[in-house]
């Protein structure tokens, strides 16, 4: 069963998504775990995040899902500003909303990330002990190593003018510059995300499914990108239970960056490695067995 929700952050923004319940689980009693559940940098609740929590539900589990402020169908402003920091508030402002709803159990709560939120919930398990089992699929592990690795050396210093230029005309008053997600015609047109396959994945067949999603972020956040080092939380998550999940083409995302800070982390832990690239993880063969692996790891963890 799945109803439409909405629910107040401590800042009073309004983050809206889905509340997933397995059958007979919405009564009194001890209540079901929970896991929730967010999207990617820009990404909305309707790329393939529904196809997850189906398969979560159907094992028993409650899931929140939820479109990231300033994204989606959520509140927040200014559109398309993407704070990890604020992020990462936001997660754990939705533990505290759906640890409080009747049916569900507060201490069998569980967390899941994939790409940008992949990151969050590294950050979240690590600092949140209300959090008893994590996944992160396909995460964000630096932001600087991961755009040095995206954006050529001699492209870098005119990336760093534009962003302070910008912080000159915000302090001026001036609305926050954009850029686009995703390159729309010429690949070396500015894009947040300046690769083949993001290109190919959010301006493909997904625009079918997810009609509040838009190719544009602002400036800034791409700035923030870069000063975001979630994987120096992770070998501070322990004791709270561990899986990663990488895909061995990854090259938004990389995987070398990622089997690296697994190898930080300590147990109780698991790693998955998929075949494929970033965006494989969501579709196909890839995305069959790595959600029933990621459904066990709740079950083992959250239902024991």
């Amino acid at each position: 069963m799945r109803e439409d929700v909405g629910f107040r952050t401590e800042d009073g923004t309004t983050l809206r998504g889905w509340l997933y319940r397995p059958d007979g689980g919405d009564g009194d009693g001890d209540g079901t775990p929970l896991v929730v559940m967010a999207h990617g940098f820009s990404a909305t609740k309707e790329m393939y995040l529904d196809d997850f929590a189906d398969v979560f539900v159907a094992a028993g589990l409650s899931v929140l899902v939820y479109d990231n402020r300033n994204l989606g169908e959520s509140e927040g402003g200014p559109r398309g500003e993407i704070d990890p920091w604020q992020q990462v508030r936001d997660y754990r402002d939705a533990i505290t909303w759906g640890s409080a709803l009747p049916g569900i159990d507060p201490a069998r709560v569980g967390i899941w990330g994939s790409s940008y939120s992949g990151a969050h919930v590294l950050v979240v398990a690590a600092i949140d002990r209300r959090v008893r089992c994590v996944v992160a699929q396909v995460p964000l592990i630096s932001g600087l190593e991961n755009a040095r690795r995206l954006i050529r050396a001699d492209h870098f210093a005119g990336l760093r003018a534009m962003f302070d230029a910008d912080r000159v005309s915000r302090y001026a008053g001036g609305a926050p510059a954009t850029i686009k997600v995703a390159y729309e015609d010429d690949p070396a047109e500015p894009s947040a995300l300046p690769t083949a396959d993001t290109h190919d994945f959010f301006l493909g067949p997904i625009l079918d499914r997810a009609k509040t999603w838009r190719n544009e972020v602002t400036l800034r956040s791409v700035e923030l990108f870069t000063e975001y080092e979630p994987g120096d939380y992770i070998d501070k998550i322990s004791p709270t239970p561990l899986l990663l999940v990488v895909a061995a083409g990854d090259h938004l995302t990389v995987a070398d960056l990622t089997t690296a800070a697994y190898e930080r982390a300590r147990e109780p832990k698991k790693l998955l490695v998929l075949p494929g690239g970033h965006f494989d993880a969501y579709v196909g063969d890839a995305f069959t067995r790595s959600s029933a692996v990621q459904r066990d790891w709740f079950l083992e963890h959250l239902l024991g």
